[in-house]
């Protein structure tokens, strides 16, 4: 492991438990090569949207774009984000410099597995790819919008205003909630998000943070990450488009999975290639190229 520049940091982090839990985790990895960090709390768009609906709310970079603008301003000297939450539309001056070893990428239902949810059964959730998935999977429960941060859609589910609700399984990892999971879904099952369960550490290009790299980069990560990321780029899709994509080394070789769902679950595309992890991008735009073949971009256009 490499020494680190000497200088104190300042990472920039949104405010949510599970964000600043990021943040420290980072913060920690930093210190224990000798550099000292700060943490500095900055609100996003999406931090305001407590009731809208994000995919309604339209955009891209609801809950990175003020960070990323503090980052630019050099208000601060790294960002920690949470990767499916980030653009595959880098800004320009701004680089991501590392992808540290990513969690379950996996979705998660908390309340009650898939096989004990009855008809009509209330589902929580604020992502339209979880929600157009669960459509496919069981047309007879009834998918509703869930908002807030981890403990406040856990305190509804047990309040009674839902039977279940679908979550990050690297999220209640990360903060000691493990416990609550009923069912972890399959990527054959429910395709989690691009880049989910990974954090990206962004800097300034040129910046010598990028040395991060060398002591934060998980290199397996950071190639399954690039070539989700590859094929949502391809797609045109955003972080709120019900767009699945799921790489990982298996034997050396880069397997990857990507799903295009239409909202109401209707319509399922699916497919999968494989390649050699230094090819991470040409294997995410070429399965991105197939499902547009395929009427992907009609799908999303609607989804839009």
């Amino acid at each position: 492991m490499q020494s680190a520049p000497a200088k104190t940091l300042t990472i920039g982090s949104r405010g949510s438990q599970l964000a600043l839990w990021q943040a420290h985790h980072i913060a920690g990895l930093l210190e224990r090569c000798g550099v000292g960090t700060r943490i500095t709390v900055i609100k996003t768009t999406g931090d305001h949207l407590q009731t809208a609906s994000l995919t309604a709310a339209g955009g891209k970079g609801l809950f990175t774009k003020e960070i990323e603008e503090a980052l630019l301003a050099g208000a601060i000297d790294l960002a920690v984000h949470s990767l499916k939450d980030l653009p595959t539309e880098t800004p320009a001056g701004l680089q991501i410099a590392a992808i540290p070893e990513r969690e379950d990428p996996r979705d998660a239902l908390v309340g009650k597995r898939l096989d004990e949810l009855t008809p009509g059964s209330r589902v929580g959730t604020s992502s339209s790819r979880r929600a157009a998935q669960l459509r496919a999977l069981r047309s007879d429960l009834s998918i509703e919008a869930v908002r807030g941060n981890v403990d406040t859609r856990l305190r509804k589910l047990k309040e009674g205003q839902y039977d279940a609700v679908l979550l990050a399984a690297a999220g209640l990892r990360r903060l000691g909630l493990a416990s609550e999971i009923a069912q972890v879904l399959e990527p054959d099952l429910m395709c989690p998000a691009p880049g989910q369960g990974a954090l990206a550490i962004q800097t300034r290009l040129g910046d010598d943070t990028a040395g991060l790299s060398d002591f934060l980069n998980h290199e397996a990560s950071f190639q399954a990450v690039t070539c989700e990321r590859a094929a949502l780029a391809t797609l045109g899709g955003g972080c709120q488009l019900p767009v699945g994509a799921f790489a990982q080394l298996i034997n050396g070789t880069l397997h990857l999975m990507v799903v295009v769902v239409a909202p109401d679950g209707s319509k399922l595309l699916r497919a999968a290639g494989q390649d050699a992890p230094r090819e991470a991008s040409v294997l995410g735009a070429q399965v991105g190229r197939e499902l547009l073949d395929r009427g992907a971009g009609q799908i999303l256009s609607a989804a839009r």
